[in-house]
């Protein structure tokens, strides 16, 4: 289980964040995003050294809300590819410099995500040490058995509240909509590769 630290963040998350999606050709608002968090959720690395985000970020006033999954390293990840998938460092107040990478391209992000579409992982929750979150649902169609070695994980980057059940397979997450409802929508899935 992973120990969240409130402690101080330079930059925040969300300068963090805001800096990179204006740069990212899925991102739709203004040149200067002024993000929230909304909702959200964690996975743990088995090995207690890669932190594992899902933020789900409102960019107001036009209200577009994203999905911005993220991992914490303290080091950089070796991979040359995965330069290209730095959003930036953060200075942590207890962990120090923290390398923080679009999710997708860190392969114990995938790791991760491909054990939570296999049932085998708890998501937890994103600002309590040890606390699973069990608002995050499972979607029936996405255990592994029905999966297959040949699926990929579609991350849903800019999302939205579905008015219905959702039906389709994958992982459905809340998070607090402009008018203060809590709404939920579908933010990962598996999709045949």
């Amino acid at each position: 289980m992973s120990t969240i630290h409130h402690t101080t963040l330079r930059p925040s998350k969300l300068e963090l964040l805001a800096q990179w999606m204006r740069a990212e050709p899925w991102y739709r608002g203004a040149m200067s995003p002024h993000l929230s968090i909304v909702g959200g959720f964690r996975l743990d690395d088995p090995d207690g050294e890669v932190g594992l985000e899902f933020l789900i970020v409102r960019d107001d006033p036009d209200g577009i809300v994203y999905l911005a999954p993220v991992s914490y390293r303290s080091a950089p990840l070796r991979d040359g590819e995965s330069e290209n998938h730095l959003i930036g460092t953060i200075e942590h107040g207890v962990l120090g410099t923290r390398y923080v990478y679009d999710g997708p391209a860190d392969p114990v992000w995938r790791s991760a995500v491909a054990a939570l579409l296999d049932g085998d992982a708890e998501p937890q929750h994103r600002s309590i040490s040890d606390t699973p979150d069990r608002t995050v649902l499972l979607v029936a169609g996405t255990a592994a058995g029905e999966i297959g070695e040949d699926t990929v994980v579609r991350v849903l980057t800019e999302i939205d509240a579905d008015a219905g059940d959702v039906t389709e397979p994958g992982v459905v997450v809340p998070w607090t909509a402009a008018d203060d409802r809590e709404v939920t929508g579908l933010v990962l899935r598996g999709v045949p590769a």
